[in-house]
């Protein structure tokens, strides 16, 4: 009784969401039933029970049986059915129950193709969904955003994507990005005033951030007032949830192909109508085989197969950690030609430790520093205080902390020292901060001491030094002079040039907080504390991706903010260059025009010190030169070089959800190894989807010219059940088969396809249309043999064997376009040997099986008449053998 009568009232109380914007904050804790500790889990998983998940209603989703009625929208389709109802009304039951089942299994295949693609992109979507951190049990903690319930304390920094509704209860300069709901561009800033009015639009509730706007700047705290559909943007009347499916650039090709191709098979079955009838042959029966062969030839599955193959690969490439978020990212990623990729944590570690520190102008060992040294209390102030990471487990000799890799390691370094963040916190609270961002370079908190404020701050050392006047040396503040000045940057250039992180630190005392809390008012006049060296190793696998790249024709290009020896240092050992001279700052490239920067973009490998901005200015360059660009990007600020590029990369450990967002595909593991194991997987999935098509297409071709060379010498080959019957069973599941080949050897030794480049290039086209020429022709061959030796009804029994048998023996030679099969191990794909042997199954029971061939209209064939029909379809193999023979020779 109490849990339903605490739910009527959690319910009533969430229904006012809307005013929460009049209320004071302890009122807002009070109306959602919380407090600034935040819900407990159990009290989680109860209001779970109530709101549901923080999720929108996606809509409808369509049904089996609209998939399956779309199935028979295809007008051809249409015919042959109508075609099939007169034929039984003719007296031709039989041929009409086989045509329907025809018809309808081909349905069947149809509709679950469609839903294994609904549902692999489905499960891809799940994989992406975003993460929140939200206080629970009084401790910082980070689940699902849908996990989040109203009454649920939610962080909040710059690059987040708001989870919920929320109040705000806590901000520090926060600036939120709301265009999605109010249209206005500009972000606002916040804060945690009550509001008096309470008929005011969405636009002016600063004390409000809502569902789906995104932070650009600063920090906040607020409490979750409105979940999922109970949020403004849930209330929005037609608000979809799921974005569509980007139809890619390959699948609009063929698309458009499949049209022109249907409209020649189209012309070639009225051409074949139309001798067929003057040849004296009845009306009815050549309009149900012309009508048959266009059914069976057209190829309306091309786009469905170039869909599941690319679903399939991106399951595979999201086991791999390379998460794809957009289906054309797929096609790209196999011609990437440049990888800009970020140095921390994608080609290092990102697992930073301290390792040297200096103070009273001394370079001293993490090791040997100790704690009665008089300049450490300040030292440590400005390296755990002025930092936002949060520790969410303390242990006797370990502490689990979240937050920038950088910025844990000082909460892990000063716990080895015995300074205890959350002791420290509690002593010196912090009052005000103006947080760090990439233009500023620097980090400032304000924090109560005594009866005054100290001022701590953090940041690059070149960029602090220019605000510092004074320095602390053995525990006194005295005047910084020209050598303290000198011994500062030579121990400054020292760690760097050991490939350490640097930053700086520095303090001033104020009576109080200023009113007016910003960079230009607090950050000058600072006193100089001292420098901390970092260090994060490149990963061991960066290394030989960083070689796989080079073969394969791409170049790695290292974009860092770090210092220039660092990255010089980094790249050295990775291999990525060298040459000094190909090592560039970002302040060095703004004194580059736009003109000299495109002409001389490749002499360069490295950029240090750069900010976002450059970074879309490298990828547009690159681009201009006429280059597929991928770029890996983590925060707010790097969105636009991630849309600029062709293929933008977000990291999923320390990815913002703004960056992720903007992405094409998502490290999980923000490993620059990854993103080569995903170039690799699209060359892969690009070229099985060459395979599938050249398989489809020159199958295809063979059944269109053999029946219309039979039909011009009057032959009487095969009937439309035969037609139907090869295309069921021959085709799906062998060029699904081949959808999943695995990657041919040297495939990263081959240089980037180029995007103009034409699908049918590399002798595609010529190898499809000579193949199924060769198809046709041998199926003639066998018919020509049945006819002049045995029979009619034997003739077409061999015809309909070897078009159907030829079709699976040729599935093998689509395994490569230019190798032997026999160098590729002939057996090797165990899901085309099934699907083969399946298929020949399905096709050799109609024969065999006694029923089942006179309703097929076929005959038993003896051993001789087998031996020809294998002996005409295995021909395809050596033939194609000898072409791919005088190709390798030639090409």
């Amino acid at each position: 009784m109490n849990n339903v009568n605490m739910s009527k009232d959690l319910q009533e109380k969430s229904s006012k969401s809307a005013l929460f914007h009049t209320l004071t904050v302890e009122d807002s804790l009070v109306n959602v039933d919380t407090s600034v500790k935040g819900l407990s889990d159990e009290e989680a998983i109860k209001r779970i029970s109530v709101y549901g998940k923080n999720e929108l209603d996606e809509g409808k989703k369509r049904t089996i049986f609209a998939m399956l009625f779309d199935q028979f929208k295809n007008i051809m389709i249409v015919v042959l059915l109508v075609a099939t109802v007169i034929s039984a009304l003719l007296g031709e039951v039989t041929d009409a129950i086989i045509i329907l089942v025809v018809v309808i299994i081909n349905a069947v295949l149809g509709v679950a193709q469609e839903s294994k693609a609904d549902k692999a992109l489905a499960e891809l979507k799940k994989m992406s969904s975003p993460y929140a951190k939200i206080k629970r049990n009084g401790q910082a903690n980070t689940i699902k955003t849908e996990e989040i319930v109203p009454g649920d304390i939610v962080y909040l920094e710059a690059g987040d994507y708001v989870p919920a509704d929320i109040r705000l209860i806590e901000s520090a300069s926060l600036k939120v990005e709301e265009s999605s709901l109010t249209g206005e561009s500009v972000p606002v800033e916040k804060s945690v005033d009550k509001i008096e009015h309470d008929d005011i639009v969405i636009g002016d509730r600063k004390n409000m951030v809502y569902l789906g706007s995104s932070v650009t700047y600063g920090r906040g705290l607020g409490v979750a007032v409105g979940t999922g559909m109970n949020t403004e943007v849930g209330k929005i009347a037609g608000y979809i949830s799921n974005a569509d499916i980007e139809e890619t650039p390959l699948q609009k090709k063929l698309a458009e192909m499949s049209k022109y191709l249907s409209v020649g098979i189209i012309i070639i079955a009225v051409i074949i109508f139309i001798t067929g009838v003057i040849e004296n042959r009845g009306y009815f029966e050549m309009f149900l085989i012309a009508v048959s062969l266009a059914v069976a030839a057209i190829p309306e599955g091309l786009p469905a197969i170039v869909t599941i193959v690319l679903a399939m690969g991106m399951q595979r490439m999201a086991k791999k950690n390379a998460i794809i978020r957009k289906l054309p990212a797929v096609e790209t990623l196999g011609g990437t030609e440049i990888i800009c990729s970020d140095k921390t944590g994608t080609l290092t570690q990102n697992k930073m430790t301290v390792k040297e520190i200096f103070f009273s102008n001394k370079l001293v060992p993490c090791d040997n520093v100790k704690n009665e040294d008089p300049n450490l209390d300040i030292y440590m102030q400005a390296m755990i205080l002025c930092n936002d990471s949060k520790v969410t487990k303390i242990e006797e000799t370990n502490i689990k902390a979240i937050g920038d890799p950088t910025e844990t390691a000082l909460i892990y370094f000063g716990f080895q020292k015995k300074f205890d963040k959350i002791s420290m916190e509690n002593a010196m609270p912090r009052v005000s901060e103006i947080p760090f961002d990439s233009d500023r370079k620097l980090m400032t908190t304000m924090n109560k001491i005594n009866n005054g404020v100290r001022v701590l701050t953090k940041g690059a050392p070149d960029v602090l030094l220019q605000r510092c006047t004074n320095i602390l040396v053995d525990g006194q503040v005295q005047a910084m002079n020209e050598l303290d000045l000198q011994t500062i940057k030579n121990a400054n250039t020292k760690m760097a040039g050991k490939a350490l992180r640097v930053l700086a630190m520095a303090y001033k005392e104020l009576d109080n907080v200023p009113k007016n809390v910003t960079p230009e008012n607090i950050e000058n006049d600072f006193i100089f504390v001292g420098l901390v060296g970092m260090i994060d190793p490149p990963r061991e696998e960066a290394k030989e991706a960083v070689r796989i790249c080079k073969c394969a024709g791409i170049r790695p290009i290292m974009i860092t903010g770090d210092h220039k020896g660092t990255a010089a240092a980094i790249a050295k050992e990775l291999n990525i260059t060298s040459d000094d001279s190909q090592i560039i700052t970002g302040s060095d490239l703004d004194k580059i025009s736009d003109e000299d920067f495109l002409k001389n973009v490749s002499n360069y490998s490295v950029y240090a010190r750069v900010s976002p901005e450059h970074k879309v200015r490298i990828v547009k360059a690159w681009k201009d030169n006429g280059k597929v660009v991928a770029m890996t990007g983590d925060g707010v600020n790097d969105a636009p070089a991630l849309k600029t590029s062709d293929i933008g990369v977000g990291m999923g450990i320390t990815g913002t959800d703004v960056s992720k967002g903007v992405s094409d595909m998502v490290l999980s593991d923000d490993n620059f190894a990854t993103i080569v194991v995903a170039v690799e997987e699209g060359r892969k999935i690009y070229s099985n989807i060459r395979k599938s098509i050249h398989f489809l297409l020159s199958a295809n071709m063979g059944e269109v010219i053999a029946l219309f060379i039979a039909t011009l010498l009057n032959w009487r080959m095969l009937f439309p059940i035969h037609i139907l019957w090869i295309n069921l069973v021959t085709d799906t599941f062998p060029a699904l088969a081949l959808g999943v080949e695995k990657a041919e050897k040297g495939i990263m030794n081959e240089k980037p396809r180029k995007s103009e480049k034409s699908f049918f290039a590399g002798g595609l086209g010529i190898n499809i249309i000579y193949q199924g020429v060769l198809e046709g022709v041998l199926t003639l061959v066998a018919y020509y043999i049945g006819a002049t030796y045995y029979s009619h009804e034997i003739a077409t029994t061999m015809a309909f064997a070897t078009l159907g048998l030829i079709q699976l023996f040729h599935a093998f030679n689509a395994r490569s376009s230019k190798k032997s099969i026999f160098s590729i191990k002939v057996f090797s794909n165990k899901y085309l040997n099934g699907a083969v042997a399946m298929s020949a199954v399905m096709m050799l029971s109609v024969i065999l099986i006694p029923g089942l061939n006179s309703i097929f209209k076929v005959e038993f064939l003896n051993f001789h008449q087998w031996l020809i029909v294998v002996g005409c379809a295995f021909l395809i193999i050596p033939i194609v053998e000898v072409v791919k023979f005088f190709q390798r020779r030639i090409g």
